[in-house]
């Protein structure tokens, strides 16, 4: 059995325990494995993990260089030193609309307390787990609009090559988590299931089909319809798109937030 549970959402759905908090960020822990899967905005994912009374993780995979799934880092580091896992560029500086929105601490400061494995291909984290690296792009993917980075000294459109997943294989097909997903749903499926040699059964975490309407929306959940056996998204996937999954899959769709658990 697979249990994860979401330490960081936009939105807390469970009435207990109660103090959960909410926040504009993603973090999850995948608790059977002590793998942290980022760390949300603020300080909130720590706290939560501390109502919750879970086991502290030994290892940390990073979705992307976004704030919203960086900022809670160094409340983690503060505790205990971690094994970190993420692509060279979450490190580059990234602005959104002229505002800075990159991970709040510079790489120097991060490696005095952890140590960083930078990787651009699939890494096994654990066995069983798959960190996905850079994710091809056949599909629709979910970018930023007015967005850039800055590398070696020049400004760059942003395509947040960066963004990864993690999956993680078990008896009944491939959990996929997901922190943003703007490398498009459709292709982080397509390549989870290559890294692992299975099918994807299960989707949980930010989808970032807030991005997408009509049939472009469709689209995708058809396609989604025939493979999965749940899915449980939040974060950046929208409220109302999340209320449009939950009347396409009924039974198959799971409310998440801030405190839920799923186990697989």
């Amino acid at each position: 059995m697979v249990r994860i549970t979401v330490l960081a959402d936009n939105k807390v759905v469970d009435l207990r325990p109660q103090g959960l908090m909410a926040e504009w960020g993603f973090s999850a822990l995948v608790e059977d494995y002590g793998i942290l899967f980022d760390t949300g905005q603020t300080g909130i994912a720590l706290k939560n993990l501390l109502i919750l009374k879970k086991e502290f993780p030994e290892k940390l995979v990073l979705s992307h260089g976004h704030y919203d799934h960086t900022g809670g880092l160094m409340e983690f580091l503060s505790v205990r030193k971690l094994k970190i896992f993420l692509h060279p560029d979450a490190f580059l500086p990234r602005y959104y609309r002229g505002e800075y929105i990159g991970i709040p601490f510079p790489k120097e400061k991060i490696e005095n307390f952890a140590e960083v494995i930078e990787h651009r291909e699939p890494i096994k984290v654990d066995k069983n787990v798959w960190a996905l690296g850079e994710i091809p792009r056949k599909y629709e993917t979910a970018l930023l609009s007015d967005s850039y980075l800055i590398k070696e000294g020049k400004k760059m459109d942003d395509e947040i090559l960066d963004d990864q997943s993690l999956a993680i294989k078990t008896e009944r097909g491939v959990v996929l988590l997901l922190g943003c997903c703007h490398s498009g749903l459709r292709n982080t499926v397509v390549w989870a299931e290559e890294v692992t040699g299975d099918e994807v059964k299960f989707v949980i975490g930010g989808t970032h089909l807030i991005a997408l309407k009509g049939e472009r929306l469709m689209e995708v959940i058809k396609w989604l319809d025939r493979k999965i056996e749940l899915i449980a998204p939040c974060h950046c996937t929208g409220i109302r798109n999340e209320l449009i999954l939950m009347e396409h899959f009924k039974e198959r769709f799971k409310m998440v937030g801030s405190g839920s658990t799923v186990e697989i």
